[in-house]
């Protein structure tokens, strides 16, 4: 009885609350790709996350309501134009650093989630410093 009222109150009782403010009201379990909110507000759409999203086109993606519309738009472009559902997701009590969350109804275990780090560096010519004693005695 006890339990009845408590979630009459307080509402059902959520499994993990602390991950699932954390992913945008999903499990790290179900998530595909997450970009922080630093990466969202940079020019255009991640081309890694377009990529995912025609592989994932039955996924759901969960945006930061807590960053600007125009920083949204272009990805609820590109959600809209592949058919996949988004939600934005405001929590005036926790503003999670994830400012993008791609992910399933299901499990998938995927391991690596974060938007990958391997960007290829322009590869420059070492330059060969001359020392003191080269500019000194060179002809």
């Amino acid at each position: 009885m006890d339990d009845y009222l408590q979630q009459g109150i307080h509402g059902a009782k959520q499994t993990k609350p602390d991950e699932r403010r954390r992913f945008l009201t999903t499990l790290r379990e179900r998530v595909v790709i997450a970009l922080t909110q630093r990466e969202v507000i940079r020019n255009g759409v991640e081309p890694e996350v377009e990529q995912l999203m025609d592989q994932n086109q039955d996924a759901h993606l969960f945006l930061n309501g807590n960053l600007s519309y125009p920083y949204l738009s272009e990805y609820i472009k590109a959600a809209e134009k592949r058919g996949i559902e988004f939600t934005i997701v405001t929590n005036k009590e926790y503003d999670s650093e994830l400012g993008l969350v791609l992910a399933h109804d299901y499990a998938i275990d995927k391991e690596d989630i974060y938007l990958s780090k391997k960007k290829p560096m322009p590869k420059t010519a070492p330059v060969k410093k001359k020392g003191f004693f080269s500019r000194l005695f060179s002809k």
